[in-house]
């Protein structure tokens, strides 16, 4: 997570080097976009290919020159694989485990007799909520994802009303609350009380998730086709591979077979005890307990304090998803009757339902690079920094449009609470809390093919581009107004 914040701090700092003015800048963004959504939905070019090119319109036709557009397009591709990439593969390993073993179906199946169909969507929002708050939003999202393949084979609800949900409260936990990097970063910016921030950014979550997750979830489900649970990662009845600890009615007593879709198969395993439920939770709140136990030792802990500079190396996302999967091979495999061998069969065969999904993402990585090496988002932030709106709208809508032009919605809190932090000095502890989270608001508006986070959504839940506007973008715009109504609606009763 604090790779990330540095990353983006760095993009956020860089000079801009394009060369043309700022009127064609913004059209070269705009129609730079477009190429890229018609090369892959109409010509069906791969999403790697066409974030490829795209970049190397924008660099080159913006002045970058073509050796700085490859430098910064290489440079960006292989940060997000750094940051997301080893992230995404040790969760596709422990999923697989999870899975293999049964411990997952076990785990939904007494998700799905305790809550009552009509309920699940919304259950879905608390689990997302739980897992996501000390995590951020793709960490968050490999390990909810195998939670909601496994609900919606179980219930065999639309994948969109399940998966809506949880995208809903993982995207605004990203960019609204703390102790994400983005929002801690926009207190730190505004002074604001970290306290107070929190209780008014719960107040406007709750609203939010709901109209942004359930309720959008249950109409997209109804206007937009789900793919078939079957071509998801993990949505293969056999999880791609021999499966182990049982079939979907009698876990614990497993048949095997076979999914061609998987590019490697773990070796032919013997009949495997299922793990617990309890045993499974255990297993699957580590990681999440020890980047949590970071986070509180960051706001409680100074810096020189030993106990911190642990939390900081044990919290770390890398070392704390490391340290689940080191559990996983003994709770999800040798201790249900696998083998050293068949563990690492496993756990290795999870590598290539995920390795498409990485590559993509790092090209939105490299692509959005690209962008904030242009400058466009400084552009943006000139134009609509002396409209004259009230502050906490300002920060909204500079927030938003510096999300749409660069991608990040990090790099857009930090350009915008690094532009309005002026605004804030003076005000009442309310007023900048408010400005802190309307900032965050912002920030998650309109994600598309310039964002890591829109590749992995459309890979993992196999949409095609337009669907995945249709979805995953609507379902951003839709948190981020909602939250920015609330932010405003709020400081008309506390200011």
């Amino acid at each position: 997570m604090i790779a990330v914040f540095m990353l983006a701090a760095r993009l956020a700092a860089d000079e801009p080097r394009a060369s043309i003015g700022e009127g064609p800048l913004l059209g070269l963004t705009v129609a730079t976009i477009v190429v890229i959504i018609v090369l892959i939905g109409w010509a069906k070019l791969h999403p790697l290919i066409a974030l490829i090119l795209g970049s190397a319109v924008l660099g080159v036709g913006s002045g970058l020159g073509a050796e700085a557009t490859v430098t910064d397009f290489v440079g960006g591709l292989g940060d997000t694989i750094g940051d997301i990439g080893l992230l995404i593969a040790l969760g596709a390993m422990l999923g697989q485990l999870l899975h293999v073993s049964g411990a997952a179906t076990r785990l939904v199946d007494r998700f799905v007799r305790a809550v009552p169909g009509r309920a699940v969507p919304w259950a879905m929002v608390g689990i997302a909520f739980l897992i996501g708050l000390p995590l951020f939003f793709e960490v968050a999202l490999v390990l909810v994802f195998p939670i909601i393949v496994l609900v919606v084979r179980r219930t065999g609800a639309p994948l969109l009303k399940v998966a809506i949900p949880a995208l809903a409260a993982l995207s605004l936990l990203n960019g609204f609350l703390p102790p994400h990097p983005g929002p801690l970063l926009a207190v730190s910016a505004f002074h604001a009380d970290l306290g107070l921030t929190m209780f008014y950014g719960l107040i406007v979550a709750v609203p939010t998730v709901i109209v942004g997750g359930p309720l959008l979830g249950n109409v997209l489900a109804r206007l937009v086709p789900s793919p078939p649970v079957e071509k998801l990662p993990f949505g293969h009845p056999d999880g791609g591979m021999p499966k182990a600890g049982g079939t979907d009615d009698e876990p614990g007593h497993g048949r095997r077979g076979t999914n061609s879709t998987a590019a490697l198969e773990a070796p032919a395993l013997p009949r495997l005890s299922t793990p617990g439920v309890g045993v499974t939770l255990l297993t699957m709140l580590l990681p999440i307990a020890l980047m949590l136990i970071r986070a509180i030792a960051e706001l409680t802990l100074s810096q020189d304090d030993p106990g911190r500079r642990l939390a900081e190396t044990i919290g770390e996302p890398t070392v704390a998803l490391l340290a689940g999967c080191l559990l996983a091979m003994f709770t999800f495999g040798l201790a249900t009757g696998m083998g050293r061998r068949q563990v690492s069969g496993v756990m290795g065969s999870g590598l290539p339902l995920v390795a498409g999904i990485i590559l993509v993402v790092g090209a939105g990585g490299g692509f959005k690079s690209t962008l904030v090496a242009t400058g466009v988002g400084d552009t943006i932030a000139d134009l609509t920094r002396n409209l004259g709106l009230p502050a906490v709208v300002l920060a909204w809508l500079l927030a938003a449009l510096i999300r749409v032009a660069v991608g990040s919605g990090t790099v857009a809190i930090i350009t915008t609470a690094s532009l309005l932090a002026p605004l804030a000095a003076g005000t009442s502890p309310s007023g900048a809390a408010l400005m802190a989270l309307a900032v965050g608001a912002g920030s998650r508006f309109g994600s598309h093919v310039n964002d890591a986070g829109f590749w992995m959504v459309k890979e993992f839940l196999q949409l095609d581009v337009k669907d995945t506007f249709r979805t995953w973008t609507l379902m951003d715009c839709v948190v981020s107004v909602v939250a920015g109504i609330g932010v405003v609606a709020l400081g008309a009763v506390v200011e």
